[in-house]
């Protein structure tokens, strides 16, 4: 079975190494993504390209019901653009590829294109990561070929100066999730780099939720409970928005009343998209050849 991007709230990136990513799967995260990229040292990286194309290729891009792919070095260096040659020499197909460092709709284009990325079907993310890229996000959610974006806080962070902290970050979270939500695409928020702090963790997935993330990466399987259940709608919530749906269904457009607040249409539309969103996650698509079929 298949996961759709309206649904993935999990992200959980790993380096190619024996073991790893099938312990990855096991944890069963939406997105489960080999890194080429920060948590591989230079003299290691020609290897690393090698097992995760053996293994995405072995996998044919979906394992169990998740989404797999690669998180490949910067377009911009030596290794970004060996992980390019690699990928459109291999037969990998199926698969996300997120594209760190974008700071403009041509860097999505120019990966896009070399990989051939309609015809393999690879879902083109970007990685949003530096001042550059916040200031220029009309430009880079203007490509079409974009299906997401995700934000990247430590070289943000590194790159302004700034803590990793909520408020230091708000901003630019803030303005990337607005960006994604008017262009039509999710937004995927960084990870929590704590691993002991779950209470900080399960504060920051909730931040994110509230901001329109879809959802959030994490760094480590023990995350993926916490983040799941962050970006979850409550019983409470579902309660709620069926009191909106079905006071104005019985209004039949007016102006209503629900719960004790007054109901218009920008309610009832949150509410209609939230049971929605439930109703995607607990019943599971079609397999991937019935729907391509």
């Amino acid at each position: 079975m298949t996961t759709s991007f309206t649904t993935a709230s999990t992200w959980l990136i790993t380096p190619p190494r024996a073991g790893r990513f099938d312990s990855a799967l096991r944890a069963c995260p939406d997105v489960a993504l080999l890194d080429l990229e920060d948590s591989i040292r230079a003299e290691s990286k020609d290897a690393a390209r090698e097992a995760a194309l053996a293994y995405l290729t072995a996998r044919r891009g979906q394992a169990e019901g998740v989404l797999t792919g690669l998180r490949i070095n910067s377009p911009g260096t030596v290794y970004g653009l060996k992980d390019l040659a690699a990928i459109a020499d291999s037969s990998v197909c199926d698969a996300v590829v997120l594209v760190p460092k974008v700071e403009s709709a041509r860097d999505i284009d120019l990966v896009s294109q070399v990989l051939d990325a309609e015809r393999r079907r690879l879902s083109m993310w970007a990685l949003i990561e530096t001042p550059r890229a916040i200031l220029q996000l009309d430009a880079v959610l203007a490509t079409p070929r974009l299906q997401g974006v995700v934000f990247g806080a430590a070289d943000y962070a590194a790159a302004t100066g700034c803590r990793t902290s909520a408020k230091a970050l708000l901003w630019a979270r803030s303005a990337l999730a607005a960006g994604a939500a008017a262009a039509g695409i999710p937004a995927i928020d960084s990870p929590y780099f704590e691993l002991d702090d779950t209470e900080g963790l399960r504060a920051d997935a909730e931040e994110a939720r509230e901001l329109g993330y879809a959802g959030k990466g994490a760094v480590h399987p023990d995350q993926l409970l916490v983040i799941r259940e962050a970006f979850s709608p409550t019983d409470a919530e579902i309660a709620a928005a069926r009191t909106i749906v079905a006071a104005a269904d019985q209004a039949r457009g007016d102006m209503t009343r629900a719960g004790g607040h007054m109901v218009g249409p920008p309610l009832v539309a949150a509410a209609r998209a939230l049971l929605a969103r439930t109703a995607r996650t607990l019943q599971p698509s079609a397999p991937q050849e019935a729907a391509d079929e």
